[in-house]
């Protein structure tokens, strides 16, 4: 493996990495509130067909985001009702947003667009374009380290840096704020949090509706800047891979991030080759292309137990009289 190859797949990494980190992130805070959410996957697809779709009408990319964002904010609503205004099963909520998702945005897509549950390829000011860093060009001639900021760490689109800056961003929102405190407080004893005369359901839909803004970004970023356009199920598992990666993080953000490139590393491995030769033997291609799933089952076999989830986590809270 050469040089300009590990740079080309620390590129592909990094952009791979995205949609699973700002899911992830997603996830942390509904579940640092207690809620627990699966329908991660159903908010990212809704969001990333109606970003596709209101770019592809308008022509105006930053338009369809935030068509992505309002519908994934909508699904967290519905899921926020469901599970803390009525107290239902957060798992049962978090599965019907996942098949509603997946249906609806099928169903839509064909009737407005009549191209097999797809939008129109977007092209122009209807998708996000690259950005370079400062510098990029005037350092790409120094050895090593410019190659890897001028072509692995630069020429990525905007969601890519919001991202990864919304790493520090929720660890301090979480760990330095009131808000924080508070909401991480819910997730572990709302009763506490209730006697001090702070609302849970307040904090809780705060919480789930952070992680429908976040949703919709992973989801714009699918449509409109990862890809070209919607495909049908074109989510294929990020949402439930951003899940495992939570618990392999712990539910804290600086490990969310590594967690998330190990899965954007796989996938980008899965991509460039279709076999691996270790010498010895060599992997076919299934296999490679399984890779990112073949970690997800292993570390939520490995890690369930051992990682200790927020405890009034899935519990609705009844508010003693």
């Amino acid at each position: 493996m050469s040089f300009f190859d590990i740079i080309q797949i620390l590129d592909s990494t990094i952009r791979l990495a995205t949609p699973l980190l700002l899911a992830c992130l997603a996830g942390l805070f509904s579940e640092r509130s207690g809620i627990v959410d699966i329908g991660l996957e159903g908010k990212m697809l809704v969001a990333a067909f109606f970003s596709a779709a209101v770019a592809a009408l308008t022509g105006d990319v930053w338009l369809g985001m935030l068509a992505g964002i309002a519908a994934s904010m909508v699904f967290a609503l519905i899921h926020g009702v469901a599970s803390i205004t009525f107290r239902g099963d957060q798992l049962i909520s978090g599965v019907a947003i996942n098949f509603l998702a997946a249906g609806m945005t099928v169903l839509i897509a064909q009737d407005w667009f009549q191209q097999g549950s797809r939008t129109p390829a977007l092209t122009g000011e209807a998708r996000f374009d690259t950005l370079d860093l400062p510098f990029a060009e005037a350092l790409s001639g120094v050895p090593f380290l410019g190659p890897l900021y001028a072509d692995a760490l630069s020429g990525h689109t905007i969601l890519v840096y919001v991202g990864f800056l919304a790493v520090p961003a929720t660890w301090w929102v979480l760990f330095r704020t009131r808000f924080g405190l508070r909401l991480r407080a819910v997730g572990e004893n709302p009763g506490a949090v209730d006697t001090a005369g702070v609302s849970v359901n307040r904090l809780r839909y705060a919480a789930v509706l952070i992680a429908g803004l976040l949703c919709g970004l992973a989801g714009a970023y699918l449509a409109t800047g990862l890809a070209a356009g919607f495909t049908k199920d074109m989510t294929a598992g990020r949402g439930f891979i951003a899940l495992a990666a939570l618990i392999f993080a712990k539910w804290r953000p600086w490990y969310a991030l590594f967690a998330c490139l190990l899965f954007g590393f796989l996938q980008a491995l899965s991509n460039r080759y279709s076999t691996l030769d270790l010498g010895l033997i060599e992997i076919p291609n299934a296999f490679v292309l399984a890779l990112p799933y073949i970690l997800t089952v292993v570390i939520l076999a490995g890690f369930v137990g051992r990682a200790t989830p927020p405890r009034a986590g899935g519990e609705p809270y009844i508010k003693e009289r």
